[in-house]
């Protein structure tokens, strides 16, 4: 008759008769339950950080971003909310040598969205970044699918998420501002990431490496393409363009400035509708009114 398997385990150990008080101990280990913990939630705590591609985390200065944990299963939403926080060390993220696995962001005070989910087993999640809400017309997308495990925290960087994009604004003329047919006008516009950091020449995101350029639009036509120029003034960059004529226009004109960085992938379109008045009626010196 063969032994059972615990028994013959415990004479291969000790001896049936040698040492018994050990032996009585690792029987006990041998036969005691299972441990129930492993059949019940764990807490898991789950770091996500949005940040913009080439630059810094999306913090409070630009909204920061919307982050949403969804269970792929059964599309029910385990979590979201706003990352919250500052844009990040930007010497250590920009300028620091450091080797693969070593915090990028985290080393210092950084924005994130921090949730504890509890998790009964391994779970397959889609995560999604939105941003930078503060600006929707350059909010971008982004997400991920990946596994969640109980009791397996992701903290540090966490699950780092990368928005490409620029955020462009025209300063002048004011979006919506009506232009006087034949006007020299100067357009003028900012250029920053997703973060909100200033695009600019020798900068940290140097704009000689990006092409910046308006473009002066009737309809869907691109009447005329300008080149644009830093001009220092409020880190803008600028043209001259002529307004056209209202029998040109009828509809107004519509400016869109056009930033690209064909080597990183960050593109970005800000645009404006403008309506156009005629000319102004040129006043005659007073001699001439007598």
């Amino acid at each position: 008759m063969s032994l059972p398997v615990a028994t013959a385990r415990l004479l291969l150990l000790c001896g049936a008769a040698l040492i018994p008080l050990p032996c009585l101990a690792i029987q006990a280990e041998l036969e005691s339950p299972p441990d129930l913990r492993l059949n019940e939630p764990q807490p898991t705590t789950i770091l996500v950080r949005v940040v913009s591609h080439g630059a810094m985390v999306l913090g409070r200065e630009v909204g920061g971003a919307r982050v949403t944990i969804t269970d792929v299963a059964t599309k029910q939403v385990l979590a979201t909310g706003i990352q919250q926080g500052e844009a990040g060390d930007q010497n250590h993220i920009m300028r620091t040598p450091r080797l693969m696995g070593e915090p990028l962001y985290s080393s210092r005070p950084a924005a994130a969205f921090t949730t504890t989910l509890n998790l009964l087993h391994p779970t397959l999640v889609e995560i999604t970044a939105e941003g930078p809400l503060a600006y929707p017309a350059a909010a971008q997308q982004v997400s991920i699918t990946l596994w969640l495990i109980p009791g397996q925290d992701l903290t540090n960087d966490g699950i780092v998420l990368t928005l490409y994009g620029y955020i462009i604004q025209i300063e002048h003329p004011k979006p919506g501002e009506p232009l006087i047919a034949k006007d020299d006008v100067p357009l003028r516009a900012s250029v920053r990431t997703l973060s909100g950091a200033l695009v600019r020449p020798h900068g940290d995101w140097d704009s000689r490496k990006t092409h910046i350029y308006g473009e002066l639009m009737i309809g869907d036509r691109v009447l005329e393409r300008l080149q644009m120029f830093y001009s220092g003034d409020q880190a803008t960059f600028e043209a001259p363009f002529f307004v056209p004529l209202p029998n040109d226009a009828p509809d107004g004109i519509t400016l869109r400035v056009i930033a690209a960085d064909p080597a990183s992938g960050n593109f970005g379109i800000g645009q404006s509708k403008y309506p156009v008045l005629r000319e102004r009626l040129r006043q005659k010196p007073r001699s001439e009114r007598r």
